[in-house]
């Protein structure tokens, strides 16, 4: 048996689905109440369908009658009720519900609201909101075992580098054609293409853009890549004594060429990011802004506050230096952030580069240490981007959002989004959230992102998912090279 060998850049790093659950998600081993079309609507998934009150307050979800846990055992509505209680505890969008009550009826979970939210079917199809089987948790509700109820079932894993799937016999759909299946965590983007290229991965993704470029030519190799509602941005501590003054963070806006790191790093002048939500993000895209750019002049002679010159590098006699946080899962990452780190030379802005893993950069924010960080925020990840606007830019901020930034418009105006409005009122809203961004900086956008990956030329029916959230790996079958 022929196990299909697919290679990422993800470490796992834990078993919660508010740590890693997005890796069992994608590899089709856990499920969510309800999946999400690539239109963004969603789909049934554990809940065959559902039904909302007319107050938006009771949501009633049928369950699949025939899905079962990889352990054999039925999925209740109660273990499903049971896992949603678990997951309001952990990180993720579950702790933004105005959560009332979720009850287990008779093959219905029913969840009532104490408050409007319309993004409820986005959270519940996020990978954090995934159901697992009771035998799964402790009885503080901390994930022991990975047992979900996809085509794919846990056969060994070796944290953080590895993990070995086969097919469920519990699976109450089509069995995949594809039986077994390893994943392994690779950390350098050079590395990853080289085992693609040398025959030793059949799937790899999170290629670099130079890899990509690259591979495109090989004979023996399928290259996919696909649009992601995702950006590369700067993330400041709006508290910190430079950062929190707004002449230093549009100087540090001004100072970006994006249009050389979309054409020089990205290899596609189309990713430079004209502002933080990119065009597939329809509603959340605004064309009518001012596209961000550089402009080295007026950001060398902006002044702060108190009169002080970025341009002179210093602020009462202390050099105007900062460190910048990032990591190597993003392969193009590093690269970036040296370019940056030498675009805010030019403008008397010393940075220095630390380079870590992903967990510093919430870990440095929340201990307060982080001043600048460089990352990719995914706003797709959830069906409804709101939610992660909420995760990121609600009153206390967020570990991949604003830090200190103490603006009162945003929250207000994603709270009032929660609610029953007309169309032309959540425009409005939307509007507000997206200039207020644009124009107060609490991140600053770089450029806009694609997934690539490298295929055996033997696979069929690999398709990617814009979304991110599966590798569609039940499609998949072998045929001739």
């Amino acid at each position: 048996m022929r196990a299909l060998r697919v290679v990422g850049p993800w470490e796992i790093t834990g078993l919660d689905p508010s740590r890693a659950g997005y890796l069992f998600s994608r590899h089709g081993v856990s499920e969510t109440l309800l999946d999400i079309a690539e239109d963004g609507n969603p789909t049934p998934a554990l809940a065959t369908h559902w039904e909302v009150s007319a107050d938006q307050r009771h949501w009633r979800f049928h369950l699949r009658p025939q899905a079962r846990f990889h352990d054999g055992s039925p999925v209740t509505p109660q273990a499903v009720a049971a896992a949603l209680q678990f997951a309001r505890r952990k990180p993720g969008g579950m702790g933004l519900v105005p959560l009332e009550a979720i009850d287990a009826g008779t093959d219905v979970v029913d969840v009532h609201l104490a408050a409007d939210f319309a993004a409820l079917p986005a959270v519940l199809a996020h990978s954090s909101a995934q159901i697992l089987a009771p035998a799964s948790y402790s009885t503080g509700g901390s994930v022991r075992r990975v047992i979900g109820s996809g085509p794919y079932q846990l056969t060994g894993i070796e944290p953080p580098q590895r993990f070995s799937l086969a097919r469920s016999p519990h699976w109450d759909g089509s069995h995949p054609a594809i039986a077994a299946v390893d994943y392994l965590a690779v950390g350098r983007g050079e590395s990853r293409a080289l085992l693609a290229e040398s025959g030793q991965a059949d799937i790899v993704y999170g290629l670099d853009p130079a890899s990509w470029q690259r591979l495109k030519r090989h004979a023996r190799l399928q290259v996919h890549s696909v649009p992601l509602p995702r950006t590369i941005y700067l993330k400041l501590n709006a508290g910190h004594r430079w950062l929190a003054e707004l002449p230093l963070r549009q100087a540090i806006s001004l100072a970006i060429d994006r249009a050389g790191i979309a054409h020089a790093i990205l290899r596609d002048p189309q990713a430079a990011a004209s502002q933080l939500l990119p065009p597939a993000l329809a509603q959340w895209h605004d064309a009518d802004l001012p596209a961000m750019g550089q402009d080295i002049a007026v950001a060398s002679q902006r002044p702060a506050a108190d009169g002080i010159r970025v341009r002179q590098g210093a602020k009462g006699g202390e050099r105007l230096a900062l460190t910048l946080r990032t990591f190597p899962d993003r392969p193009e990452l590093p690269i970036i952030a040296a370019a940056v780190q030498e675009q805010l030379r030019q403008v008397g802005i010393a940075v220095e580069v630390l380079l870590g893993n992903a967990s510093d950069v919430p870990a440095a924010h929340r201990q307060g240490t982080l001043e600048l960080a460089l990352g990719a925020r995914g706003y797709g990840i959830y069906a409804d981007p709101m939610v992660t606007l909420l995760q990121d830019f609600g009153p206390e901020g967020g570990d991949w959002g604003a830090m200190n930034w103490g603006n009162q418009t945003v929250p207000a105006a994603l709270a009032a989004l929660q609610g029953p409005l007309r169309e032309r009122d959540r425009h409005a809203l939307r509007r507000t959230v997206t200039r207020t961004l644009h124009e107060e900086l609490p991140v600053i956008p770089i450029a806009w992102n694609l997934l690539a990956a490298a295929v055996h030329p033997a696979l069929r029916g690999f398709t990617l998912d814009p979304l991110e959230r599966s590798y569609r790996l039940e499609r998949l079958s072998w045929g001739e090279a």
